[in-house]
């Protein structure tokens, strides 16, 4: 299982879109707050549709309490990395960890992982590509290159 990570997500819409990309993938989905709407939102289920129960979504109050509660290995998505998102080779229970819409994820992460944060090849000086659909490519990237385990 590859794991799904949205630190400080400010758009319920994209949300609830990731939650569509983890249901059908089978992949669990980790919330670290602040978050940018409540999970009640009506606009986050609605976008996540009847999906919700369906994926493993678990909630941490900071990045070190996710840390702390999950040892393993972290991929870094952002637009800022060097590194291609198709280069690393992912394996079985990696965590790939994206920022907020407006800001992404801090410096610090990118800059002190070079070897395991990741980007989406783009044209030059774009801003970036939808959260949910960054999401989308970089998770299904992990799984092809696992066989598609467990998916049909």
């Amino acid at each position: 299982m590859i794991n799904i990570v949205l630190f400080q997500p400010e758009i319920p819409q994209n949300t609830g879109n990731i939650v569509r990309t983890a249901a059908s993938t089978g992949c669990r989905l980790h919330l670290i707050k602040p978050l940018g709407f409540e999970l009640s939102d009506r606009q986050l289920k609605r976008a996540g549709l009847d999906y919700w129960n369906t994926v493993d979504i678990r909630v941490y109050e900071s990045y070190g309490e996710f840390c702390e509660k999950n040892p393993g290995r972290y991929f870094f998505a952002s637009t800022k990395a060097r590194l291609s998102y198709d280069k690393p080779g992912y394996a079985d229970g990696d965590y790939i960890i994206f920022g907020p819409e407006t800001r992404g994820l801090p410096e610090a992460l990118i800059f002190g992982n070079p070897d395991t944060a990741v980007r989406i090849p783009m044209t030059p000086d774009n801003r970036s590509l939808n959260l949910s659909n960054s999401v989308a490519i970089i998770v299904y990237e992990a799984l092809r290159q696992n066989g598609f385990r467990g998916l049909e």
